[in-house]
């Protein structure tokens, strides 16, 4: 992940400013620093002037709407209208798909546009590295080690590989110890591997036209480089040297490929759901702010993120089925629990891909206690 300085800066004032007020925004305030500033590279932001429609009742676009500034007025094809306010609204516009409603700016307003898609990745990725090193952080020989695994799992180069597969990369990469001097890769050579740099420096050189070498970069511990070969297959654009004695971890293509198979986890459809005679318990992998908006009755919440602490809640003898928006961290959440014996299953394609966002409910909440569900006092 970048810094927040490298990448929000050189932007416009009007998606700097969007950068800190997404902040408050669910479920992007739930988002790992790095992970948000990333995102930010493809927020799209809007100037929309007044009597603008901003998308069309029963229209799809596969996005997240955000009010950034102004007042939006949604029209429902009962007649019904909602004026939304930029300083009380935390939420996407009316974000089911189809959208339940006209939006049409009440005055001068900026609108955030994010890739629906690219979201879900980005959140299901946040909140697998949380649980992961919150697994990590109960192994003691690890304490040395969480620094460059937490730069590892955040890297761009793993956004492709489904987050389920997030403990395999570690199995995937293999320790190389490298001296001062030594010439990791050469420029113009085909490539077959990109590696992190897990201790040490190393010096990033060029060959310019006329032969002529130069130095134009350093690489710090924690970085990968290399990757060009493994996602586009180029040749390598620069020729990396070690500064000092140091360590690297190596990714080959063949695993990178591997990482990019998911795994069988077993799924269940909502119509499998409703048919069954013994109904089981609902646990929603969301955000805790996405469950309190909204949530499919008589089910508790266990974020992602929070997994390795909470599943103590769970019982052995019950049978789960888990769910979130598109089924990525339902998934993943039922993959890791499946292996420790936990009787789970996912909800196929989350809640929009069983078009159940008509069946959420705001209240009542629901905890879990002794693997059962239980009122929230809350509520």
């Amino acid at each position: 992940m970048q810094s927040v300085i490298n990448i929000v800066d050189p932007l416009s004032p009007l998606l700097r400013d969007a950068f800190n007020t997404a902040k408050s925004f669910i479920p992007l305030k739930s988002l790992r620093h790095g992970f948000l500033e990333d995102l930010f590279l493809y927020v799209q932001p809007q100037s929309i002037v007044v009597g603008q429609t901003i998308f069309e009742s029963g229209s799809y676009d596969q996005q997240y709407i955000y009010l950034h500034a102004g007042k939006v007025k949604l029209i429902y094809d009962s007649g019904s209208e909602e004026t939304v306010f930029a300083d009380e609204h935390v939420r996407p516009l009316a974000h089911q798909q189809p959208r339940p409603c006209k939006a049409v700016a009440a005055e001068d307003c900026t609108i955030l546009r994010i890739d629906a898609d690219r979201l879900d990745r980005t959140l299901s990725w946040s909140q697998m590295t949380d649980y992961l090193l919150s697994e990590l952080a109960i192994d003691r020989s690890y304490d040395n080690d969480i620094d460059w695994i937490k730069t590892v799992i955040s890297s761009n180069l793993f956004f492709k590989v489904p987050p389920v597969n997030a403990e395999l990369i570690f199995e995937r990469l293999s320790r190389i110890d490298v001296a001062q001097d030594e010439v990791i890769l050469q420029q113009g050579d085909t490539g077959d591997c990109c590696y992190f740099l897990r201790s040490g420096t190393a010096k990033v050189i060029k060959q310019e036209v006329g032969g002529e070498s130069k130095e134009v970069a350093e690489i710090t511990a924690g970085r990968c480089f290399g990757e060009d070969a493994l996602v586009e297959g180029k040749p390598r654009n620069a020729t990396i040297k070690m500064s000092e004695d140091g360590v690297l971890m190596r990714l080959d293509k063949a695993d990178f490929l591997s990482l990019l198979s998911e795994p069988e986890v077993e799924e269940i459809s909502a119509q499998d759901l409703d048919s069954m005679h013994e109904p089981p318990v609902l646990i929603d992998m969301r955000t805790d702010a996405e469950y309190h908006f909204g949530h499919l009755a008589m089910s508790a919440n266990i974020p992602l993120s929070v997994l390795g602490m909470k599943k103590r809640l769970l019982s052995l003898e019950q049978s789960y089925v888990l769910y979130c928006d598109t089924g990525r961290r339902s998934r993943s959440a039922a993959f890791f629990l499946g292996k420790e014996g936990y009787n789970v299953v996912s909800l196929a394609g989350g809640l929009q891909g069983q078009k159940l966002l008509e069946r959420i409910v705001v209240e009542p909440c629901y905890m879990l206690r002794d693997g059962k569900l239980l009122r929230s006092e809350n509520t």
